[in-house]
């Protein structure tokens, strides 16, 4: 097990960053599922902590996910900023749904919504990486992104991503970037993918018990 404490959770996170984000995600899971029995909602705080390891991903995706990147950033930072006076992802939702905001640009229920969007879109990534042996990650990265985000982003971005798609490292430069074998990413990739789907069907629900749809 990676411990962040021995090394510094920087180091961790650059060295080894399926590790900690297959940990960190895990340990996210674990907790929804022994505080959902008590009836406790997911800490903002805690999270935001967790989502801040998946940057490192993208990064690693080069040009092609650069927006992808720059937006999962930004909206995140808002979060972040938002778990000083908000206790809970439903305290954020509820906070937007009193005011009528939550579908409105810049709203914390929106950015939570493409935050949600990234933790899916790096599942779906995984998922195709796993499912294919070829070399190059064109096809991989452009269903992970058709699944994921592509429905919800306009036009120009759309064809901005694909055409970045042709920038993406091979399967190898991704696993040199990563300090990964294929085969230990792959047991990594899977954890994550595992660990990870609790905490988005999390999320949605949270908008669907308030009757929000999760078509946008």
């Amino acid at each position: 097990m990676v411990n962040s404490e021995d090394f510094g959770e920087e180091y961790v996170v650059k060295q080894q960053p399926l590790s900690a984000i297959a940990e960190v995600f895990e340990e996210l899971a674990k907790w929804l599922k022994e505080r959902r029995m008590e009836e406790k909602e997911l800490p903002l705080d805690t999270f935001c902590h967790a989502c801040s390891f998946i940057s490192v991903l993208f990064n690693s995706l080069g040009l092609a996910f650069k927006f992808a990147e720059l937006e999962y950033v930004a909206k995140l930072h808002t979060l972040v900023e938002a778990s000083k006076t908000c206790d809970t992802l439903l305290d954020i939702l509820d906070l937007d749904v009193a005011t009528d905001t939550v579908k409105t640009s810049g709203s914390y229920s929106r950015n939570l919504r493409r935050v949600r969007q990234g933790l899916g879109l790096i599942k779906a990534i995984f998922e195709q990486f796993l499912a294919s042996e070829d070399t190059s990650l064109k096809d991989v990265a452009s269903t992970a992104y058709a699944q994921s985000c592509a429905p919800y982003h306009t036009w120009a971005v759309r064809t901005a991503v694909y055409a970045g798609m042709y920038t993406l490292p091979t399967r190898y430069q991704l696993l040199a970037k990563l300090n990964e074998t294929d085969q230990s990413a792959q047991k990594k990739m899977k954890r994550y993918i595992d660990a990870s789907l609790p905490v988005i069907e999390y999320i949605d629900e949270l908008y669907l018990s308030r009757n929000i749809v999760l078509d946008w």
